[in-house]
């Protein structure tokens, strides 16, 4: 017996991914990816329930990849400030928890994917950010075809308008622009203006994601290149899940203490 808000893995897909219940109909269960950033339909005969005793979060291991170190003796650092625009409440809520604990100052937006360029030029006005997230969820429907048409993606469209929507206002280096979620189209965002994207290979990608890149950024040099490869290495998947271009960080580093 299932029932919504119940932690459940697929038996065809090797119980590979935890997923929460947040809809049955008619025995077919509506899913949510815990740790990844995916929905889901599956016959409730597939499903196998999850002992809430496992570990089901895994912020930690990315919390771990966080071990900066800052010369604290003599210097002072003022890290880059986050907007992130989410279309998922439960993902916005973490993603914040993750950039309190590793001390980046960042602003939360709930607000539905195809809203949000609606939002953009308020939520600059009022923030000045140095760093925009635009995610949410996304899927890339592979029977559609042409994986380079934005019409066979569940939500690349409205990520790309809010991208576009924030490119009239800040150029690459004023705003540093993460867009994206599960199987975004890459190539079109990165196209469209933003700095780093998903998804490069069309895979899933973690719900932390876009909070690990704009918190590495946040927390680089603002005189110096990135680590472009070190940064997407931090990520669940590295350079499979997500891709950018090579930028600045966004910390300014002060003397004296």
């Amino acid at each position: 017996m299932f029932n919504v808000g119940d932690l459940v893995t697929r038996n065809s897909y090797n119980n590979d991914t935890i997923f929460k219940i947040i809809d049955i109909d008619n025995n077919i269960a509506t899913l949510k990816g815990i740790n990844i950033r995916l929905f889901a339909d599956s016959d409730l005969s597939d499903l196998r329930k999850v002992d809430t005793k496992e570990k089901i979060k895994d912020d930690d291991i990315f919390l771990d990849r966080f071990d900066i170190k800052l010369d604290r003796n003599e210097y002072f650092y003022l890290p880059g400030k986050v907007l992130h625009i989410d279309g998922d409440e439960d993902y916005l809520e973490r993603c914040m928890d993750f950039y309190k604990q590793v001390h980046v100052k960042a602003i939360g937006f709930k607000a539905r994917e195809e809203d949000i360029s609606n939002h953009i030029k308020k939520l600059l006005d009022e923030y000045n950010p140095d760093i925009l997230v635009i995610t949410g969820h996304d899927a890339y429907y592979k029977k559609l075809g042409n994986e380079s048409n934005n019409d066979n993606y569940k939500n690349t469209s409205n990520f790309i308008k809010g991208v576009k929507e924030a490119r009239k206002y800040y150029d690459h280096n004023r705003l540093i622009i993460i867009a994206g979620a599960c199987q975004s189209n890459y190539e079109e965002l990165i196209k469209a203006g933003a700095n780093f994207a998903s998804s490069p290979k069309r895979i899933n990608i973690h719900a932390l994601d876009p909070a690990i890149i704009a918190s590495s950024v946040a927390l680089s040099d603002k005189s110096k290149p990135i680590d472009l490869i070190n940064i997407l290495e931090k990520t669940k998947y590295g350079s499979k899940g997500i891709g950018g271009i090579i930028t600045n960080g966004t910390m300014y580093v002060g003397y004296p203490r």
